[in-house]
C-alpha cells in the first residue's frame, strides 16, 4: 500500500474536475494516505508547484466549475528531458503514485510518463468531448452539453420571432458528440460533425423550400471540426437568401457549476481511481460503459478513437 500520491489537472478544464479532485484527496485522506495537489498541471510538475492538501484543503469546491488546482500547457513536457525532471520532483516530495484527470493529451502525457518507470499512474477522463476511448462517459460533458442546449432553447425564441435560421457553432474538433447531443435534444434541423459528410448546397435547397412552405425558423448545430460557423452561415444566407445569424457560443461551454452528473460520477471515479492508485495499480483510465465503471488499460485508451454512434447520425437525419 502506497503512502503518498499526487493529483493533478491537465489540459481543457470541464465541469467536475473539482468533484473528482475531491473525491481523491478525501479517499486518500480517510485510508490514512498523504496526498499532494500538483498545480498548473504539467507544467506545475515541472516547476514543483507542488502542495500538500487535506480535506480541508477541497471544501467548498464540488459545485465550482473549472479546477482549483490550474491547468496549464507545457511544451517542456514534451521532451523526455521534461518529464524527467517532473518525475524526479514528484519523488523529491516522497510521492509514490499519480492521478491524472484530463482529456485524450493529459491521458497521453501521463503514458509517457509511465514509460519511464517507477510510478503507478491512473488516469480519469476529464473533458467536455466525451472523445476518450473505452468509455462512455468523461467528466464536464454533460454539463457542457446542457449548457449548450440552454442556449438552443434561447436562441430558438429570437430565430422564431424574426423567421431566421440560426446557425450555432459549438466545440469539438475531432469530435461531434457535443453537437450531435444537443442538436437532437434541442431538435435542430441540421447537425454538421467532423465524422459525418454534408452536402452543403443541398441543405440550403431544402431549407428554402421548408421556408417557402411556411417555416417560421431552423436551428443548425455546427461542431467546430465540422467547418467555421461564420463561413457556413454566410454561405447559407447568400445561397437561400433567408435572414442568417451566427451565434458562436465559445469557452462558456467550458464553465459553469457542474450537473448532478458530473458531480457524481466524478467523485465515483476519483475515490476508485486513489484507492486503485494506493494499492498500487498502474497504467488504467476508469470510466463508465453501460452505467457501470470499468477499468481501460492506459495505453488503449490514448492509442485508439473513439468515434461517434452511427445510430446517432441516422437518428439525427430521421428526426430532422
Amino acid at each position: 500500500m502506497l503512502k503518498s500520491i499526487a493529483v493533478l489537472t491537465s489540459g481543457g478544464d470541464s465541469p467536475g474536475m473539482n468533484a473528482a479532485t475531491r473525491a481523491v484527496v478525501r479517499t486518500a485522506a480517510f485510508e490514512g494516505v498523504k496526498v499532494w495537489g500538483i498545480y498548473n498541471g504539467y507544467q506545475g510538475m515541472i516547476d514543483d508547484e507542488i502542495h500538500e492538501l487535506t480535506s480541508r484543503s477541497v471544501s467548498d469546491v464540488i459545485q465550482r466549475g473549472g479546477t482549483f488546482l490550474g491547468t496549464a500547457r507545457s511544451d517542456e513536457f514534451r521532451t523526455e528531458a521534461g518529464r524527467k525532471k517532473a518525475l524526479e520532483n514528484l519523488k523529491s516530495h516522497g510521492i509514490e503514485g499519480l492521478v491524472i484527470i484530463g482529456g485524450d493529451g493529459s491521458l497521453t502525457g501521463g503514458s509517457l510518463l509511465s514509460k519511464l518507470g517507477g510510478m503507478p499512474i491512473v488516469g480519469l477522463p476529464g473533458t467536455i468531448d466525451n472523445d476518450v476511448w473505452g468509455t462512455d462517459y468523461t467528466i464536464g460533458a454533460d454539463t457542457a452539453v446542457n449548457t449548450i442546449l440552454d442556449a438552443i432553447n434561447k436562441l430558438r425564441d429570437t430565430a422564431s420571432s424574426h423567421r431566421r435560421i440560426i446557425v450555432i457553432e459549438v466545440m469539438g474538433r475531432k469530435s461531434g458528440w457535443l453537437a450531435m447531443m444537443s442538436g437532437i435534444a434541442g431538435g435542430a434541423e441540421y447537425i454538421l460533425v467532423p465524422e459525418a459528410k454534408f452536402d452543403l448546397d443541398q441543405i440550403c435547397r431544402e431549407l428554402k423550400e421548408s421556408y417557402t412552405d411556411g417555416r417560421r425558423y431552423s436551428i443548425i448545430v455546427v461542431a467546430e471540426g465540422a467547418g467555421n460557423g461564420i463561413e457556413i452561415g454566410k454561405q447559407i444566407g447568400a445561397k437561400t437568401g433567408i435572414d442568417t445569424r451566427v451565434s458562436v457560443l465559445g469557452h462558456i461551454q467550458r464553465g459553469g457549476s457542474p450537473s448532478v452528473e458530473d458531480r457524481l460520477k466524478a467523485s465515483i471515479l476519483g475515490e476508485r481511481a486513489a484507492l486503485a492508485v494506493i494499492s498500487g495499480v498502474s497504467n488504467v483510465v476508469f470510466g463508465f460503459n453501460s452505467g457501470k465503471v470499468v477499468s481501460i488499460d492506459l495505453f488503449d485508451s490514448v492509442n485508439n478513437t473513439k468515434t461517434l454512434d452511427p445510430e446517432l447520425v441516422r437518428l439525427a437525419r430521421v428526426l430532422a
